[in-house]
């Protein structure tokens, strides 16, 4: 029974110390975590939860006093602990409590398997290296190692908080980069609500993105769900029930309380994608710029992603600008003549970087950037010389206005992607007007935001035998198809499955996610399918760079749609030219738009940033004259050529006008930071670990869990003899799964699986938050005659606010301290090889010894606590200089860029300097807990019980 004021133990958290129990309200639980700053709810028939319980004989601490327990009392269901003449209730004692049983129960004969023993110490140690890693929380995320989003993840996740606008190309991965900042501050602790705010269309594609990529289960909320909730509790805030939040915003638009719950649930971090919607002039706002705006004041962390140009419109940029920083950015004239100046100093950086003279005027303009610095301006009597070129373009990327808040990264500059080849198949005029009026109506559903239901029957469609003919010309390759909707899959696989015996697979929103991972993984196989008919979900966020031929039964109006789907297989690595076939038959109205993007915006080539103000201008009279074309109407043809030739001409400025005021500073100044190169080699690292695997296995095996190769890369995890329900993940029978990176980016439906893998993570904590291995007895015949050692297992864990992050600087961590009978230290010494593989078999009564081991282990017990004490005090120190090295620098890089850079925040300054000071007084806190025992002896000890 739960009572208010009782102290219990997290058996998954076993680092946040003692809880109290706040409050019980019928089947839950809440239990505050003080020293941690966590505050938890449970179910209360399977809380993780043990009371924290001490008997007569171990030592409690609390309001300043320590004594040893002489006699426990019970009243009204909380505990009193008296002892040395004084006592202390439970509610009273410290957050840190060593409550290891290991040494009572090898002293009580009840030991574990060595095995077992191997397993939690290389658990704690695992544990403790991964902690540390920069890439915690992102070894298991199904992503590329791509330089460029590596870095903007680095950057922006280590900000406190992360306030950013992510504003790459189309194609170059802004939900991936946002979705790894997510994870980091997520498992790092410095965020655990998140708002993720979309329009309608993207709320799916986000959900599956942050589920499959990064493991992370949101909850997507609609009108229904609150409603639900509701019903339950009128007086409940909705948007408290979940941490995750994905929503839309016609979910608030004209519902005032819904807004309002909103804005009072109280978020760490808002994601706001396709942020160029969010109009805003300086005399108004869209309701929907207003409530980001209103989230963006009350939010500690905000995210916007917008792939459009600010070439385009500064203004509208401002406006997102303001929102991250609208003490910054409050002034939109000073905004535009600041970006101005930028844009000629950007000039002066191409010159810096390429090594080329500067001219007068250029220099005279440096002089007056660097007016005040007498260092630099020394330096531009000789900005020829390179190392005065590269601090000259230092100091310039540092004095960039929006470098601290946005990154935009290009695909000229990332470089890696392969040529497209447009090819135009042989489709055969309609053989009658009735199939000409299906095309038009097909066109007319297909440039509708969403299309209307239609049923298609394509046994006699001239664009299928075009398409049969395609795939007999390639008989070994692979063959994507997009196109508009469910129904046109449906009848496609129809018309195919009469027409020929090729393997093909289905994936659109008609299935179940699991069924759709399950058709990608067969066409993924070298065997499997050869051609995929995809839905347009099929063109969100998949990754088939396997295949390099795209098939377009039909196109899609808009050119950021059109670039969606070519961007499934036209991504870095692709190691193919990509071909993209085009079925559109020369009497209908896709064939006019396919002519508009291919002889105007040249969008089968290349990646048109302008494409979305192309459609802006000329959307409208293309959608006429396409229809006009299928209807036979050739006298609007020459209207036809002249859209064209006004498009190329506006797509030719607009991208000169791109390139003119392209931002070098802007894309430069990821480089400069000091976390911009930490994520790449750390991750490199974990898919490198030669042991990882094997650890895996073993753990998975601890519990019952059969693991079979399928092949070099895949391994199938077989629950059928599960010991525990608690193990996450596994609730459906065998999962398949991989080790390898590269075949988890193929294949969606393999979990990747590293140690910040939920499923691994869960594993590590039953076996570290149980007694299983916690107690081991062995005997080792290398050993001299006579001898008896102790191995005690130690761990040094640090308790302080989660939003600290103190594990990066001390991890939980293990320390092994050996003494022998004598308590003299056996620094290093590890059992025989032969003793740890004869353990399983060599049968050992422990009970029949304990007379010996209550004698033996007291002793040597305290004599290694004491060596781990001080051993832990030195690691406590190392820590804490750490700390002092690492954020100190990081400090004064802020302070030397806040003087010359306004958009370094003074609350970032602080914040940072607030962490270093907590972490400094949290650190000297760690506290020391037994976890784990091994006695080893000489075969001939036995004989002396």
């Amino acid at each position: 029974m739960f009572v208010p004021g009782q102290r219990w133990i997290s058996t998954a958290e076993p680092e946040l110390g003692l809880g109290t129990v706040l409050r019980v309200e019928g089947r839950h639980v809440q239990v505050l975590f003080a020293k941690a700053g966590v505050l938890r709810s449970y179910a209360s028939d399977s809380a993780p939860l043990e009371r924290a319980e001490f008997r007569p004989g171990q030592r409690v601490a609390g309001k300043g006093v320590a004594f040893l327990v002489e006699r426990v009392e019970i009243k009204d269901g909380l505990l009193i602990y008296r002892g040395e003449g004084r006592e202390l209730h439970e509610g009273q004692l410290d957050d840190e409590q060593s409550v290891s049983r290991a040494d009572e129960r090898l002293i009580g004969g009840r030991t574990d398997p060595v095995a077992q023993f191997e397993l939690r110490v290389e658990a704690l140690k695992r544990r403790a290296q991964a902690r540390r890693s920069p890439a915690w929380g992102l070894g298991a995320a199904r992503i590329g190692l791509l330089p460029h989003q590596l870095r903007v993840a680095g950057i922006a996740a280590a900000r406190r908080p992360p306030r950013v606008l992510l504003a790459d190309e189309v194609g170059l991965g802004k939900t991936i980069e946002a979705g790894m900042i997510l994870a980091r501050q997520l498992a790092t602790g410095r965020a655990e609500r998140v708002l993720v705010l979309l329009p309608e269309p993207l709320v799916y594609q986000w959900f599956v993105e942050l589920w499959r990529r990064f493991n992370l289960p949101f909850a997507i909320y609609d009108e229904e769900r609150c409603e639900a909730i509701a019903c339950n509790d009128p007086a409940r805030n909705p948007f408290e029930d979940e941490q995750l939040v994905i929503a839309d915003f016609g979910l608030f638009e004209g519902r005032e309380e819904r807004t309002s719950q909103l804005l009072a649930a109280r978020w760490d971090i808002v994601v706001v994608d396709e942020a160029h919607h969010l109009e805003w002039t300086p005399a108004a706002a869209s309701p929907r710029y207003a409530l980001v705006e209103k989230l963006a004041a009350v939010s500690p962390g905000l995210i916007l992603l917008t792939a459009t140009p600010e070439q385009l419109g500064r203004a509208g940029h401002f406006a997102r600008l303001r929102l991250l920083d609208p003490q910054r950015y409050h002034d939109l004239d000073a905004y535009l003549e600041e970006t101005a100046r930028f844009r000629g100093l950007s000039a002066i950086a191409d010159r810096l970087q390429q090594g080329l003279p500067l001219t007068l005027a250029q220099q005279a303009e440096l002089e007056r950037a660097f007016a005040g610095d007498a260092h630099l301006t020394a330096l531009l009597a000789e900005p020829g010389r390179p190392a005065h070129a590269r601090e000259l373009l230092g100091a310039l990327i540092d004095r960039h206005g929006t470098g601290r808040v946005m990154f935009r990264n290009r695909r000229a500059g990332v470089g890696g992607f392969p040529r497209r080849r447009p090819v135009w198949e042989a489709v055969a005029r309609a053989a009658d007007e009735a199939r000409r009026q299906a095309w038009l109506a097909e066109f007319h559903a297909d440039i509708q935001p969403r299309p209307p239901a239609l049923s298609f029957d394509y046994g006699d469609d001239p664009r299928l035998a075009a398409l049969l003919a395609l795939l007999e010309r390639h008989p070994q390759d692979k063959f994507l198809l997009i196109c508009r909707s469910q129904a046109k899959v449906l009848a496609l696989e129809e018309a195919l499955r009469t027409r020929t015996g090729i393997g093909l697979a289905r994936f659109h929103e008609g299935l179940g996610l699991v069924q759709r991972d399950r058709n990608a993984a067969w066409f993924a196989q070298a065997d499997g399918a050869r051609l995929l008919l995809c839905s347009e979900i099929g063109s969100e966020g998949r990754n088939f760079q396997f295949a390099h031929h795209l098939v377009l039964w039909d196109l899609p109006l808009d050119p950021d749609l059109l670039e969606q789907r070519i961007g499934r297989l036209d991504r870095i690595g692709q190691p193919h030219d990509i071909d993209i076939h085009l079925l559109v038959p020369p009497d209908s109205a896709q064939h006019v738009l396919a002519r508009w993007y291919d002889e105007g915006i040249d969008a089968f080539r290349e990646s048109p940033a302008d494409g979305r103000e192309l459609l802006r201008r000329f959307g409208a009279p293309l959608a006429a004259l396409a229809e006009a074309h299928a209807r036979g109407d050739d006298e609007r043809d020459q209207e036809l050529e002249v859209l064209i030739a006004e498009t190329r001409a506006a797509h030719t400025e607009l991208a000169a006008m791109i390139q003119e005021g392209r931002d070098h500073l802007l894309e430069l100044a990821a480089s400069r930071d000091p976390h911009a190169d930490e994520l790449l080699p750390a991750l490199r690292a974990e898919d490198d670990d030669p042991g990882r695997d094997a650890f895996i296995q073993r753990l998975m095996e601890h519990f019952g869990v059969h693991v079979e190769e399928l092949d070099a890369h895949t391994l199938v995890l077989d629950p059928q003899y599960l010991s525990t329900d608690a193990l996450p993940g596994l609730g459906e029978g065998p999962q398949a799964a991989t080790f390898d990176r590269a075949t988890a980016l193929i294949r969606e439906d393999l979990p990747l699986l590293r140690l910040d893998h939920p499923l691994v993570q869960g594993a590590m904590d039953l076996v570290l938050s149980g007694e299983q291995g916690n107690a081991a007895f062995m005997i080792d015949d290398a050993l001299p005659p006579r001898s008896a050692l102790l191995q005690a297992v130690f761990v040094l864990e640090c308790v302080a606010d989660r939003r600290l992050d103190a594990e990066r600087f001390l991890p939980a961590q293990a320390l092994e301290i050996t003494v022998d009978s004598r308590l003299t230290e056996r620094p290093g010494f590890a059992p025989s090889e032969a003793a740890v593989r004869k353990a399983a078999d060599r049968a050992i009564d422990v009970p029949r010894y304990r007379k010996m081991l209550a004698r033996l282990v007291p002793p040597m017990l305290e004599r290694a606590e004491a060596i781990a004490r001080e051993r832990a005090q030195a690691t406590i120190d190392a820590a804490r200089a750490e700390v002092g090295a690492r954020l100190d620098a990081e400090l004064a890089r802020l302070h030397a860029l806040r003087a010359v850079n306004p958009a370094v925040r003074p609350e970032e300054i602080e914040a940072l300097a607030a962490e270093r000071e907590a972490l400094l007084e949290a650190l000297p806190g760690a506290r020391l807990r037994l976890d784990a025992v091994r006695f080893i002896a000489s075969a001939d000890i036995l004989a002396l019980r």
